[in-house]
Order: structure tokens, then C-alpha cells, then sequence
């Protein structure tokens, strides 16, 4: 029998599951709000809720004017593309959704303002936990600002709104790359045939030299594109890896990817992986759990954001924070972190982190944390 594998998205419906089932809260060994909030493995490290009010907040960066930009997933919908072109299988699909995804950006005084609102946000079926996805990822080029979006496309509900990079405006947003069209033209090598999303579900991108690099964990590659639209791929991890879910993208001279693996959860079986600019790949770090957030700092340090690290089922509230120096020795900074979903390293050194960025369907729920390093 074929071995059965899962990609991000269907780990974390399954996440969203377990978070509710305990119909008791009095018996529930899951705790909606973090126990011992940011609790440190070593010393010198101050954890603080930096920003609150966010619906399913994922990737974000600073910008040049010194602000926080978040992309939020949104709280999806019920409009639904059944029948009219081909839909995720049963039981994570079909999906359903509405434009309700936006981009916030949070003052350095942590108050929350709209940049962009109405954008897709699609989830999964009712039976598998109707998990949320929308703006996956933001970044900077000069003083513009580009969103990556993952949770439309027809397939995900959105028959006229492709998945894709678009341009920010004003409170507008214009389509630069249709990364459904891609999806659908461009195959990947090895895709897994028992957890196929026909758009994707792209979750990370950055900016390097005026291009922006985008990473899609369900085909698994990561492509370049320019401002001017031009895609190309950089590499198909799945070619030479198989269906390890990449998912966070960083740069340091080379391109790293920290990837989550398959179901169920192995603590140890997820890693970082080295890809040159011509695309040659060697895993670099091992030992790492369901990676979603990765980031260098001026040291050459790097931290590695895991979602949940024990095994079985992902479970709330063990989310970890791991720096590896350069001799690859790996520490944990902080843990206790509930489903946390992207990082970046601010102006000022401190790592800010979205937190609860899966859970209930409670507007508001996610929250942005800021980790000081003394």
C-alpha cells in the first residue's frame, strides 16, 4: 500500500481538528491561550504580545517607513466553484470562500491599521474543519509593497481570482504573476497524488535583488519572479526530494528552505536545505520539526520556527523558537508557541512572530509576538 503523505495545509486542518475536540473545556488538555507565555530554554529572553486582533496572521516584514506588515488569511467563506472546474478531493475539499484576507502593518507603538482589505480567503470543507488560507506572505521591493497569495483560484473557490503575486496600491492590489496558470502549465516532477491542490497553496516569499522568490509546499518548488511579471523556476524539490513539504524561504548568500514533512508528526524529521542560485540542493541542518519560519541574523545564526514538535498530531501550545549558531549547535529560545506561522527579524533586532495564526474561527484570534534577545 502506498504510504500515505500530507502537505502543510492538510497537517494543519487535522491540527484544527484535534484544537476542538474536547467538547469539556474543564477536561480539554488544550489551552486557547499560550501556558507561560514564550517559556525560555535558556536565559536572557524577553517574550510580549506586540500586536493582537489578527485573523489567521502568516508571513510578514518590516518596511522602510518602520512598520510591520502582516499578511492575514482572513476568516474564509461559503461561495463555492464546485462544478465548474476541478476541486481539492473529499474530505479536505471542495473549498468555499469570500474576500475578506487583507495586509495589516502595526506602528512601532503596536497599533493595527488596514493596508489592503477584501482580498481571497478560502477554507476547507466543514467535514475536514473549514481551515482558513488567504495572503500568505508580503514583501518589499524599494518602497513597494508585493503580496503572495495562496488561498484562491478556482480551485480553492475563486474562479475568476488565480493564486498569485500581486502589487499593492494605494488600498489596491494589481496582479503580477498567475501562479495558478503556472501551477497548471508547469508540473512538478513528483507531485503526490493522494494531497493534490490544483492552484497550489503557496506560503512564503522574499525578495532578493529586485526578484521576488516564492515557495509552494503542496507541488513543492520554488520559483523567481520579476516585477515585471516573468516566472521561472528556480527549482522542483519534489525531483530530487520527493514530498517534503518546503515551506519558509530565507537568503544568506545562497537560498535556504526549512520544509514540514509528512504526516504524522516524526519530532527530528524535518530540516534545512541549501539551494544554490543555479538550483542545486543539499540539506544543510537536521534534526528540526514542522518548519515554518526561517531567518538569519548579522552573525550568521539561524532561526528555525517550528509549529508543533510533538509526536502524533500537531498540537497547540508546543511550538518552538530554535537558533542554530554556526557550528550548528541548536538551542531553543522559546517554546510553548501556539501554531505559530511566520517570522522576521526587525530593525531592531528582535524576532517578531505570528502567533496562533491557525485556530477557532474567532475573528481577531491571532496575535503578533515580539522576542527580545538580551
Amino acid at each position: 500500500m502506498k504510504k500515505k503523505t500530507i502537505s502543510v495545509l492538510v497537517i494543519l486542518i487535522l491540527s484544527f481538528l484535534i484544537f476542538y475536540s474536547c467538547s469539556d473545556k474543564s477536561d480539554s488538555l488544550i489551552d486557547t491561550q499560550s501556558p507561560e507565555l514564550g517559556k525560555k530554554s535558556i536565559t536572557n529572553v524577553n517574550v510580549s504580545v506586540f500586536a493582537t486582533g489578527l485573523n489567521n496572521p502568516r508571513g510578514l516584514t518590516f518596511g522602510p517607513d518602520g512598520y510591520l506588515y502582516v499578511a492575514e488569511g482572513g476568516l474564509g467563506g461559503l461561495n463555492s466553484s464546485n462544478g465548474i472546474c476541478d476541486q481539492v478531493i473529499p474530505p479536505i475539499g471542495p473549498y468555499t470562500g469570500d474576500f475578506n484576507s487583507s495586509i495589516s502593518k502595526i506602528s512601532p507603538s503596536g497599533v493595527v491599521s488596514t493596508v489592503v482589505s477584501n482580498l481571497p480567503s478560502s477554507q476547507t470543507s466543514q467535514m475536514s474543519g473549514s481551515l482558513v488560507s488567504g495572503v500568505a506572505d508580503v514583501a518589499f521591493i524599494g518602497n513597494t509593497l508585493y503580496a503572495l497569495v495562496g488561498g484562491a483560484g478556482c480551485s480553492h473557490g475563486f474562479p475568476n481570482n488565480p493564486n498569485g503575486i500581486f502589487r499593492v496600491n494605494n488600498g489596491s492590489v494589481d496582479l503580477i504573476a498567475d501562479l495558478s496558470d503556472w501551477s497548471l502549465n508547469h508540473p512538478v516532477a513528483n507531485p503526490e497524488e493522494d494531497d493534490y491542490e490544483p492552484d497550489g497553496t503557496w506560503y512564503s516569499m522574499i525578495n532578493v535583488n529586485g526578484k521576488l522568490y516564492a515557495v509552494e509546499p503542496n507541488h513543492g518548488e520554488m520559483l523567481k519572479v520579476t516585477t515585471s511579471g516573468n516566472i521561472s523556476r528556480v527549482i522542483d524539490v519534489s525531483a530530487t526530494q520527493g514530498h517534503i513539504v518546503p515551506t519558509a524561504v530565507a537568503y544568506h548568500g545562497n537560498f535556504y528552505f526549512g520544509n514540514l514533512n509528512t504526516f504524522p508528526v516524526v519530532p527530528g524529521s524535518s530540516g534545512i536545505y541549501k539551494v544554490t542560485p543555479s538550483g542545486q540542493i543539499q540539506k544543510r541542518e537536521s534534526g528540526l520539526t514542522t518548519v515554518l519560519g526561517l531567518e538569519f541574523d548579522n552573525q550568521d545564526r539561524m532561526y528555525v520556527l517550528e509549529m508543533s514538535t510533538v509526536p502524533g498530531d500537531p498540537t497547540p501550545n508546543t511550538g518552538r523558537i530554535i537558533r542554530i549558531q554556526p557550528s550548528g549547535q541548536q538551542e531553543v529560545l522559546v517554546d510553548t508557541l501556539f501554531f505559530p506561522t511566520g517570522m522576521t527579524i526587525g530593525p531592531d533586532g528582535a524576532l517578531y512572530v505570528s502567533n496562533k495564526g491557525f485556530g477557532p474561527p474567532v475573528p481577531g484570534f491571532g496575535e503578533i509576538l515580539k522576542v527580545t534577545l538580551n
